[in-house]
């Protein structure tokens, strides 16, 4: 089980982040378009970015133990034994990456604060 580098991590979270914008993107957009005709509540795109970060990272992972970046860049999310994590670990990990201070606990433990708390690693499959 080799843990991948910031520069695994880095790609990752590039990738996964222009796919979360793009069909947030496209979901604000469909929204606006019954907003002006239908007349119904509008909502800012940041509800439709995290709501969408979450949603994405929840179902990859829980289904695939990756995300689009992780296969771009051939790594896997695996609990601490290396077995693939449950719908909980899952669920926790999607929650803290919502949150804006999840990247600042690298330089204090080495990895995301979300992979703390969800007791996982990132490593090559």
């Amino acid at each position: 089980m080799k843990i991948v580098g910031i520069g695994t991590r880095v790609l990752n979270f590039l990738v996964d982040t222009a796919v979360v914008f793009l069909i947030a993107y496209i979901l604000f957009k469909t929204r606006n378009w019954y907003v002006f005709y239908y007349k119904v509540k509008a909502y800012n795109l940041g509800w439709f970015f995290f709501g969408t970060l979450f949603v994405y990272y929840f179902i990859l992972e829980s289904l695939f133990a990756r995300t689009l970046g992780k296969w771009f860049s051939i790594s896997k999310v695996v609990d601490r034994n290396g077995k693939r994590p449950g719908v909980v670990t899952v669920f926790i990990r999607s929650l803290v990456r919502v949150t804006i201070i999840d990247m600042f606990f690298i330089p204090f433990l080495d990895k995301p604060l979300h992979d703390y708390l969800s007791k996982t690693e990132v490593i090559e499959a």
